[in-house]
């Protein structure tokens, strides 16, 4: 199911290229709205359930996490409102500018007398009480960046030079940039989608392979020049070795798993988050969703994150410009993305990396990401392609 005119080892997108004049303006996809409050009410409930301990300890206020999740979620919730019903297509005329903000903010969170370091990492700026994290908006400023790019040149995504390196070029600075503060689950996250975009634009197999074979090659040099990096990676291969330090939080998490059973130990009930389960209520807040709402809770959490993800691809599908289709898949991808790798951080399938479960973990920076990701979707479902099936990108992939 190849592009026309396309050369072999080349893949397409199971759509026209060119724009329809079949086209309706609509009401958004109100499943991906009721999709996303669900998911981010749970987790307002999830981050008070997580904190209060901490929070009281730390702070001598129990509500100390909740308030601020409440401001951003409220903020955030504003952000989706505008962004749903602003013209996607504006997006495509920031992109270069918000690619020249993007790099100038993690340039400025590397000055030591501008950044904020925590932990040993620059990645924070304060903005009055607030401290915002720019590599979160980074994941979605590439997003919109590359639809706006493969939208005007993906005819030319199969060559090299002229199609494919410019595009690495911008991604790879950025990513960059956030390796240096240093964050590698979010430039990793970043050449994913990447990659992912440029997979489903049309590019080379050959080139791709190359790409993915030398990214693994300098993702092994970074963990293994790395001393913490590398330790990291030999607990995630045995956790039990030093369950009192190295391993500590990933048993923990195996813990909390195991406590919760099928139906879990109540919400509010969880042990983990008294001082055992460290960031219990950002990375690892799957973990005290198995352990307070069981199997059946944490199921539902990814059912719901499985069905916005089908949603997501859906409306790629049946929107109505190339650059609509690629900002809604590139979006989808992020999400989607994100939440496989948290899930596979609390699970022990993946080496310990500092992602949060979007819309649900605590973050302000994460959590307006996500739903302005979401208020995008919303805005591209309105424009959408009269009587296209919404099947088409589930048939190709089951034709290759």
């Amino acid at each position: 199911m190849s592009r026309s005119g396309s050369d072999a080892g080349t893949l397409g997108l199971p759509w026209p290229t060119s724009a329809s004049p079949a086209h309706q303006r609509m009401g958004p996809d109100a499943s991906v709205l009721l999709v996303a409050m669900v998911l981010a009410l749970l987790g307002l409930v999830m981050v008070f359930s997580a904190s209060a301990v901490v929070a009281g300890n730390r702070f001598h206020d129990p509500l100390y996490f909740l308030k601020r999740q409440l401001a951003w979620l409220a903020f955030g919730f504003l952000l989706l409102h505008v962004a749903s019903r602003l013209d996607y297509t504006v997006w495509r005329r920031m992109a270069l500018p918000m690619v020249a903000c993007s790099a100038m903010l993690l340039i400025l969170v590397l000055v030591p007398s501008i950044g904020v370091a925590v932990k040993g990492a620059r990645r924070w700026l304060r903005v009055g009480p607030l401290s915002v994290q720019p590599a979160e908006f980074v994941k979605l400023v590439v997003v919109v960046y590359l639809a706006a790019y493969l939208a005007k040149k993906e005819e030319r995504v199969t060559e090299w030079i002229a199609g494919l390196l410019p595009p690495l070029i911008v991604s790879g600075l950025l990513g960059g940039l956030v390796l240096w503060q240093p964050d590698l689950g979010t430039a990793v996250v970043i050449g994913l989608v990447t990659m992912g975009l440029l997979f489903l634009g049309g590019a080379r197999l050959r080139h791709l392979t190359g790409l993915v074979l030398s990214g693994l090659a300098l993702l092994f040099a970074l963990v293994r020049t790395s001393p913490y990096r590398w330790q990291r990676l030999m607990t995630f291969v045995d956790p039990w070795k030093d369950p009192t330090d190295a391993g500590f939080q990933m048993t923990q998490s195996f813990l909390a798993f195991g406590s919760g059973g099928l139906f879990g130990i109540g919400l509010g009930e969880s042990k983990q988050k008294l001082f055992f389960l460290p960031e219990g209520h950002t990375d690892f807040m799957l973990a005290l969703v198995g352990e307070e709402l069981g199997l059946l809770g944490t199921a539902f959490v990814m059912v719901l994150f499985m069905i916005l993800v089908f949603k997501g691809f859906q409306i790629a599908g049946r929107a109505r410009e190339p650059f609509g289709r690629y900002l809604a898949l590139g979006i989808t991808l992020l999400l989607g993305l994100q939440v496989l790798i948290n899930a596979g951080v609390v699970t022990g399938l993946l080496p310990t990396k500092g992602l949060t479960l979007p819309l649900m973990s605590y973050g302000g920076s994460s959590l307006l990401v996500s739903l302005v990701g979401i208020g995008i979707l919303l805005s591209i479902s309105r424009d959408r392609q009269g009587g296209r099936r919404a099947g088409g990108f589930a048939s190709w992939v089951a034709a290759r």
